[in-house]
């Protein structure tokens, strides 16, 4: 699916992850819940969790630690698809 129509359909989703201090390693498993019912998922960077990373960085650390692609990062928001 190209990436133009995934931001449109990411535009009106809720964000359903929130990344906090304990970084990406405590979200890995449900993000990867979520995949499984859901191609498209909004998840939300806190302050806590950058540290000095950008959200693009971190976007993608946990796309790849779930198989996804991230489709596009916004602010301190990302949207992943698989």
């Amino acid at each position: 699916m190209d990436t133009q129509a995934l931001r449109k359909r990411a535009h009106d989703l809720d964000v359903t992850v929130w990344v906090g201090k304990s970084g990406v390693d405590a979200v890995v498993g449900e993000c990867d819940d979520q995949l499984k019912d859901r191609e498209l998922v909004k998840v939300k960077f806190l302050r806590s969790a950058r540290g000095g990373t950008d959200v693009e960085s971190l976007a993608a650390d946990l796309a790849e630690r779930v198989d996804a692609q991230v489709v596009e990062t916004r602010g301190n928001t990302g949207v992943l698809y698989r």
